[in-house]
């Protein structure tokens, strides 16, 4: 004989996997696991049951249009009886006046779980509980799909609270964007992003605020606290409970998991009812010992009993499930450090950050409407072509700078933009390929301790790297091309001690290809400051050979002191006049012939 839970685990499974089976029986409207009920009083025996609009003798089957359900079902050499209960099902969407007006269906600020709330388009529904965006760190409140979406919404809508049968004064109630929504096996939710309110996450009359979720087993005790019906008491007396909910157009019938919660014959509603229509998206939460209500969430109330059936019931969904479909956690997170990007007015004179070409300006990635991109102490611009930044730029405060560890900081793609417009990790695996930083890590990390580590963790987005050749990249971090910035801070006595650079590959069409990416094999750098006032820009292009990628055999590495205007004739890159005024590099006579490169920092001509 199996164990409890190796029997109730093949039992979920039997649920998940033959349950949508049942449920195409017309007659049939949810199949989940409860005690077996006897003479109207539920035993200790565990059973798959089954509920339905009507039950009928075997001979009047063929009128309802339905099968006779089996007696017991045997799973995993198991046999299991079986259950026919009749019930139905209805989002409890659907509002009853009242006489009296409470604090439940006013607008409130602090907002609460507990009160009334909905899209402008449908009735009114419940707050369940405030949860924080899993990546933004937003707060916002959750719900049914049925009371922030509904037939009528899409995302972006702007909820309202109280919804709009409690007050129609929706101008005035605009709680936030409907930011996510869903409705299907996982449960029924939704989440609203909260602004304009404080936020107060306990949940009212029960007066404590949800900081774990559970997972219910028949006989828990739960309490709810609804728009309509406030605080009830139930009893969990079905669970991993597959049920058929007609929400109507557009949707139609959906099946919906979750649990089943009957009435707790010790804490009866005077008026019988554990729940009415307004009460979907409450959140039912586990009782403790002493009757008290705990701070662990059981689930989100999406339907009660339908019209006409004498059984007094709810179903709620799971909040595992639900969570995960919606992006959402009920832990709030640590203040986050304000991400402002590339400062333009962090020098003396403001310097907008680079812009494309005209002809190239289709080819930046956007994100929020704008091709800039923000990351503490740096900002760029991606190519969706070449899916590396066309440029980066960042502010070095040389006299806060941080010397923090790198270690255990993973490359990672940028979670706010699309995976296919980033290139990962799998450019880099088993080859002399390294991950090079276009803005230096060690130039970030400056200002607070928080603002230092958040720009450490940044400088890993794989949106600020470029690859590069193991024997260049190890070289340049040594040679002329890593300690260009070092050197302006040792040769210049610069105003403030702060530095712009702006840095970028150069991207060409004849750029060797590796696995179905063009490795850029020129990189350019200006670094700008004040002196006595006075603006100066240096601008440099690196050139590696990459024709050997797979001889394993390198050119030289060469550094060179150009112009602006050379820079741009080599890139789609556009520079502010004012660095343009302020270009150092010396000017090269007609006959002199190429360029000679760097070969010491002496070389360089800062001003």
């Amino acid at each position: 004989m199996e164990s409890t839970d190796e029997l109730f685990t093949a039992l979920r499974e039997y649920v998940r996997t033959e349950g949508t089976k049942y449920l195409k029986d017309p007659n049939v409207s949810s199949i989940g696991i409860g005690y077996k009920v006897r003479d109207g009083r539920p035993t200790k025996e565990i059973s798959i049951q089954f509920t339905v609009a009507t039950k009928a003798e075997p001979e009047a089957l063929g009128d309802l249009d339905t099968k006779e359900l089996p007696k017991s079902i045997t799973i995993n050499g198991v046999e299991v009886p079986t259950d026919v209960l009749e019930r139905t099902y209805h989002p409890d969407f659907r509002v009853v006046p009242e006489a009296e007006v409470s604090d439940r269906k006013i607008r409130l600020d602090p907002i609460r779980p507990g009160i009334s709330v909905g899209h402008p388009a449908i009735t009114a529904g419940t707050i369940g509980a405030v949860v924080y965006d899993t990546e933004t760190g937003r707060p916002c409140v959750l719900s049914n799909w049925h009371v922030l979406h509904g037939e009528h919404g899409q995302l972006g809508d702007v909820v309202v609270q109280p919804g709009t049968y409690d007050d129609n004064r929706t101008d005035r109630n605009q709680l936030g964007p409907l930011l996510r929504s869903y409705v299907g096996v996982a449960g029924d939710g939704a989440i609203a992003a909260i602004d304009g309110r404080g936020v107060d996450p306990s949940i009212l009359e029960l007066d404590v605020a949800p900081a774990e979720i559970g997972e219910p087993e028949l006989g828990d005790k739960v309490v709810k606290s609804g728009r309509t019906t406030g605080v009830t008491h139930g009893i969990v007396r079905r669970i991993d409970t597959l049920a058929k909910i007609d929400y109507g157009a557009p949707i139609g019938t959906v099946e919906v998991g979750g649990f089943e919660i009957g009435v707790d014959p010790g804490k009866r509603p005077a008026d019988g009812e554990v729940s009415k229509g307004g009460d979907s998206g409450a959140a039912w939460i586990f009782k403790s010992g002493n009757g008290r209500a705990t701070k662990v969430l059981a689930g989100i109330h999406f339907a009660g009993e339908g019209t006409g059936d004498p059984d007094e019931h709810a179903l709620a969904c799971l909040p595992r499930s639900l969570f995960q479909k919606l992006g959402v956690t009920l832990t709030k997170p640590e203040a986050a450090a304000v991400v402002t990007g590339y400062d333009p007015g962090f020098l003396r004179t403001t310097l907008p950050v680079p812009t494309l070409d005209p002809a190239a300006a289709a080819d930046a990635v956007q994100l929020n409407g704008s091709d800039r991109i923000d990351y503490m102490h740096f900002s760029l611009t991606m190519s969706r072509s070449r899916r590396f930044a066309h440029w980066v730029a960042w502010n070095i405060d040389g006299g806060s700078l941080k010397k923090l560890s790198r270690t255990n900081i993973p490359f990672v793609k940028d979670p706010r933009l699309a995976a296919d417009v980033q290139v990962g990790d799998e450019l880099y695996r088993d080859n002399r390929l390294d991950r090079g930083h276009l803005a230096r890590r060690a130039d970030l990390l400056w200002g607070s301790l928080e603002d230092a580590t958040k720009a450490n963790h940044d400088s890993f987005f794989f949106t600020n790297i470029t690859p590069q050749m193991d024997d260049f990249n190890q070289s340049t971090k040594d040679g002329l091309w890593g300690r260009l910035e070092d050197a302006v801070f040792a040769d210049v006595d610069m105003d403030d001690l702060k530095v712009n650079v702006y840095g970028g590959p150069v991207f060409t069409d004849d750029d060797r290809e590796f696995r179905g990416v063009k490795i850029p094999r020129e990189f350019w750098k200006i670094i700008t400051f004040t002196e006595a006032g006075t603006l100066k820009a240096s601008a440099f292009l690196l050139t590696q050979n990459l024709d050997q990628l797979e001889a394993l055999d390198l050119d030289e590495f060469r550094v060179f002191q150009v112009s602006l205007p050379d820079l741009e004739s080599r890139t789609k890159v556009r520079f502010a006049p004012e660095l343009h005024q302020a270009d150092t590099a010396p000017p090269v006579p007609e006959l002199a012939g190429p360029q000679p490169p760097l070969t010491d920092l002496a070389d360089i001509v800062w001003g």
